[in-house]
């Protein structure tokens, strides 16, 4: 039978999300001996971990179908590779930071300077219309440190909750661009190989659909039910089923999480009750 091959993440947030969003898909991998491979349960599936860093080439070489990486990875090393989906987690931000004590006012004070950085291609670019010219340092850990050796004047690195530019004294000046989690794909992906990337597509796709919704159940008096139905902006139309309570109704649909709050007050000023709301594992449409 066919497999399909995907890398993630060796080790780190990244790869504790990514088998969380492959068991949310029915796909349950063991890797109890920290082994670089290992195979999935319930699904055609090989899973290889690996370096962040050597993925795009893994997939550019064929080596495996598919990978789960962050799009900034993509953009210093892969800008060639394709994006099936995106996975809306391990959000982040590619900066440039300087010492607080540094007095920036915009990105002309890093004309000349020396930039310490491991996403060498992502500063070039970023820069290369800018008339900028700058020194770099290529350093492959710990950047956040140049600034206080004397190394550099400024640095370019991930950024997520600012805690680490904080605590050496570090200060972000400029978004470089955001990035996320999403699913590459190999050029090299052969015909069977595809077939099983669209049912793990749609899959995924369902997950990611549920996450964005909550499905809520409440009571409501049946002179009410017109005016809360146009609260509620279902996949299609509310449910309403009779309760054994003469005059009122059971009203089932899903709302948008981001919107949650705002409907719920809405849906008490227009008297409903025994409000219930519960998470949605999967979504198919």
């Amino acid at each position: 039978m066919s497999k399909i091959k995907i890398a993630i993440q060796k080790n780190g947030r990244l790869h504790d999300e990514s088998i969380k969003i492959l068991k949310d898909c029915g796909i349950s991998v063991e890797n109890g001996k920290e082994q670089l491979k290992a195979e999935a349960r319930d699904f055609p599936m090989e899973v290889m971990f690996l370096r962040n860093g050597d993925i795009p080439q893994y997939l550019r070489d064929g080596v495996v179908d598919l990978a789960i990486i962050g799009e900034n990875i993509l953009i210093e090393k892969g800008q060639d590779l394709t994006i099936a989906e995106r996975l809306n987690f391990s959000k982040c931000k590619v900066s440039l930071a300087v010492a607080k004590d540094f007095n920036y006012t915009s990105v002309k004070d890093l004309d000349g300077k020396k930039i310490a950085t491991s996403y060498p291609n992502t500063l070039k670019y970023y820069l290369a219309d800018k008339n900028i010219s700058y020194e770099i340092h290529q350093i492959s850990g710990s950047v956040e440190i140049a600034p206080n050796i004397g190394l550099a004047d400024a640095i370019c690195d991930i950024v997520s909750s600012g805690s680490t530019l904080f605590k050496n004294n570090l200060k972000e000046v400029e978004v470089m661009l955001t990035s996320e989690a999403v699913l590459a794909v190999s050029p090299k992906i052969k015909p069977e190989a595809q077939k099983i990337l669209r049912t793990l597509q749609f899959r995924i796709q369902s997950v990611l659909k549920a996450r964005n919704y909550k499905y809520i159940l409440l009571n409501a008096p049946n002179d009410k039910i017109g005016r809360i139905i146009k609260i509620l902006p279902g996949m299609k139309s509310p449910t309403i089923l009779p309760l054994h309570e003469k005059g009122w109704s059971s009203v089932h649909t899903v709302i948008q999480k981001n919107k949650f709050w705002e409907i719920i007050d809405q849906l008490k000023n227009e008297g409903a009750e025994g409000i219930l709301v519960n998470p949605i594992e999967k979504m198919v449409f």
